[in-house]
């Protein structure tokens, strides 16, 4: 009887919990194309455009380190994806689509659809970036992929977790749903990643269980990155990966850049998923030179015609 009690004790504040979760998705209203705007910011006075959207969990805020060169050179459109960050979090399915249609609006808003425009993006966001790219290569003239995420289907997915951490596991697995209904419960310190800071953590708690388990269901285990590269082949695209990344294996990043006719593959040798938070100046430069190269090529291609 001690044990039934004992477990009643347990189990009840992570059934209130989950509850809690669900009743603030089912009072937030369905997603709007044209009316869900962003959370976004803009940043810099350089003249190239640039798009930069964060991975699973993540917020604008993971792009603030080290601007003080990068803002110079370029201006930079940080956006909250949907779900995310300070951004709605609508009843959705969380698509690409819808991902993408979210996006989009602010684009347009803001005029980052001039065809001049770089679009990038770590891990979810370079999967979307790469799919806005391909819909609209008239809006974006070349992509930025950070640790691009690129499985074959689900089961390799699956394989390439199974060496993770418990926490990692757990929330990548098919009780993901659930485990990030009561994500409140393990998001603490003593949870917490080596790999990010306190800030980005923090940040990664604004999600909720529908954002985080379609994003990762339907945009990263479902899209087509291979189709997608093929019909923009000739646009000239940068990878930047990290040599130790065992969330996103280099080698598939490296299988997916052969697509392309034009692509640079640039890599960190000490750099997991997460290099940027610690090698910032690295990825800002590595971005300034192919930009000034990428102004080059058209150059020559104008100078050509």
């Amino acid at each position: 009887m001690t044990l039934l009690f004992t477990s009643i004790f347990l189990i009840l504040p992570v059934i209130a919990i989950a509850g809690y979760q669900h009743y603030k998705i089912v009072r937030q209203p369905a997603y709007d194309a044209n009316k869900t705007l962003l959370k976004y910011e803009i940043m810099g006075s350089g003249e190239t455009k640039l798009v930069l959207l964060h991975g699973l969990t993540g917020s604008l805020n993971y792009w603030k380190r080290n601007l003080e060169s990068i803002s110079k050179t370029h201006s930079l459109l940080l956006i909250d994806l949907l779900g995310f960050g300070d951004s709605p979090k609508p009843r959705s399915n969380y698509s690409l689509s819808i991902q993408m249609q979210a996006v989009e609006l602010v684009l347009n808003k803001e005029g980052f659809n001039d065809g001049k425009t770089l679009i990038g993006g770590h891990s979810m966001g370079a999967i979307i970036s790469l799919a806005l790219l391909e819909k609209h290569r008239h809006w974006f003239k070349s992509g930025v992929f950070i640790s691009i995420p690129v499985y074959k289907d689900a089961d390799e997915f699956k394989k390439v977790m199974s060496t993770h951490s418990f926490v990692d596991r757990i929330s990548t697995s098919k009780f993901s749903k659930y485990i990030c209904m009561i994500h409140p419960i393990f998001m603490s310190r003593a949870f917490k990643p080596d790999n990010l800071t306190d800030e980005v953590y923090e940040d990664a708690k604004k999600h909720h269980w529908q954002s985080y388990y379609y994003s990762l269901t339907e945009v990263i285990l479902k899209t087509n990155l291979y189709a997608m590269a093929r019909k923009i082949k000739d646009k000239d695209v940068l990878f930047i990966h990290g040599e130790k990344d065992t969330t996103a294996p280099l080698e598939n990043a490296l299988k997916l850049s052969r697509e392309f006719k034009n692509a640079q593959i640039i890599t960190s040798s000490e750099g997991d998923h997460q290099f940027f938070l610690k090698e910032a100046e690295f990825v800002w430069k590595t971005v300034q030179d192919f930009s000034v190269s990428d102004k080059k090529s058209q150059k020559t291609i104008l100078n050509e015609y």
